[in-house]
Formats: C-alpha cells, sequence, structure tokens
C-alpha cells in the first residue's frame, strides 16, 4: 500500500470519531472532534496531491479515496443536524450562547438551524452521483472530477470545519461564562461563515450535478445495444 491510499485508510479510520465526538458534552472531547476532521480535509488534499505527482495512482485509490469522502461527508453531517435541530429562527435578543443541548448558529441576532433539506440535497446529490458514475463506467466512460465540484467539496469542508468550530467554542464558552461584545463579536462571524460556505456548498452542489447531467446524460440514457455473435 501506498502513502496516499495509507492517508485515505486514515481517513476512513478516524471518521467514526469524527461523527461520534460531538455527540459527548466536553469542550475537549469537541476541541478533539474538531481537529480530526481538520486532518482528515487537509489529508484528503494531501494523499491526491501526493497520487499525482509522484504517479501512484492506482485502482485502490481511485476505490478508497471517494468512499473516505462519503463516509466523511455522512459521518459529519449526522452531528451537524442533529446538534443544530429544533430551534426555529426567533429573535434572541441579548444571547449569544446557544441553548443547552444545542448548537444553532447565530446569525443577525437570529438562531438558525441546519434545515432538514439542506442535508438532504448534499446526501442525495452524492448518492446520485456515486450510482451516475457507476453507470457511465459501465458504458465505457470515466467521469472526472469538474471545477464547480472541486469548489463544492472547498466550500463544504469550510462550511463543516466552522461548525464543528462553533461546537467547541460555545461549549467552552458555556463552561466559562464567557459573554460580552467580543464573545457575541465571534459568535456572529462564526455564523457568518457557516452561512455562506452553506450557500456556497449547496449552490455548488446543484450547479455542478447539473453539468454532470447535462455532459453525461445522454450517454447514460442511450440505449445499450446488442452484439450478435
Amino acid at each position: 500500500m501506498n502513502l496516499p491510499n495509507a492517508l485515505t485508510v486514515g481517513r476512513i479510520a478516524i471518521t467514526p470519531l469524527v461523527a461520534v465526538l460531538p455527540f459527548v458534552n466536553g469542550s475537549t472531547v469537541r476541541a478533539i472532534a474538531f481537529g480530526l476532521f481538520v486532518l482528515a480535509a487537509v489529508t484528503d488534499y494531501v494523499d491526491g496531491y501526493l497520487a499525482r505527482r509522484e504517479n501512484l495512482i492506482t485502482d485502490l485509490g481511485k476505490w478508497l479515496d471517494p468512499l473516505a469522502d462519503k463516509l466523511l461527508l455522512l459521518g459529519t453531517f449526522v452531528p451537524m443536524y442533529w446538534l443544530m435541530r429544533g430551534v426555529p429562527m426567533l429573535q434572541r435578543a441579548g444571547e449569544s450562547i446557544p441553548p443547552d443541548g444545542r448548537f444553532p448558529t447565530l446569525l443577525a441576532s437570529m438562531w438558525v438551524s441546519l434545515p432538514l433539506w439542506v442535508v438532504v440535497v448534499v446526501l442525495g446529490r452524492e448518492a446520485f452521483m456515486t450510482g451516475f458514475r457507476e453507470l457511465a463506467k459501465r458504458r465505457g466512460v470515466v467521469i472526472s472530477a469538474i471545477g464547480p465540484a472541486k469548489w463544492k467539496t472547498t466550500f463544504q469542508s469550510i462550511w463543516i470545519g466552522a461548525a464543528y468550530c462553533w461546537f467547541f467554542t460555545a461549549t467552552l464558552a458555556k463552561e466559562r461564562g464567557w459573554g460580552g461584545n467580543w464573545w457575541s463579536a465571534y459568535a456572529q462571524f462564526n455564523g457568518v461563515v457557516v452561512a455562506l460556505s452553506m450557500i456556497g456548498a449547496v449552490a455548488l452542489t446543484l450547479w455542478s450535478l447539473g453539468l454532470y447531467v447535462q455532459r453525461y446524460g445522454s450517454i447514460i440514457a442511450a440505449p445499450t445495444r446488442s452484439h450478435a455473435g
């Protein structure tokens, strides 16, 4: 097993921790979850870069890397949705610490949950593209990642990283009784980062999906030819 594949396997191995640790109520544990996600995001870039630079692209790597990406996405969206759930967009004047057990983001003095439809769109797109690529492969067509899809991954990483950082810092703020203008400014800043990166990720998710279908849909839809032999 070469180094890029080893990094990919390592990313798969830490994904369960990234998924489970945010549910543990403690700033230290949630800080570890945030650090592990950052490590996973960095290795996702590094293993691809090394594989291309050192010509270490293998069939195993082509199978493992998308699997690792999808597992990490699923493993992060479950705690994100659950921890950010159940708080409607209600005005919370003067408050910058989220309710106990929940971690919606603060945006313009309002608590904002992660909508279920966003989770469905992002995960549904990944499931669709998995099947779409498999059908194309059976027809002898390899669908490579396009620019908007690569940017989509970048925006997703920023979005998830900001959310995980919020779980950690908001828990720490509760433990230490932080407040005041500086904390409110940070909470608002984090909320803006989460909101903008989420909007960017969802927009690129839909755009890249449309481009894939436009470019390869006719190939998938074309009837297979039977060969008499």
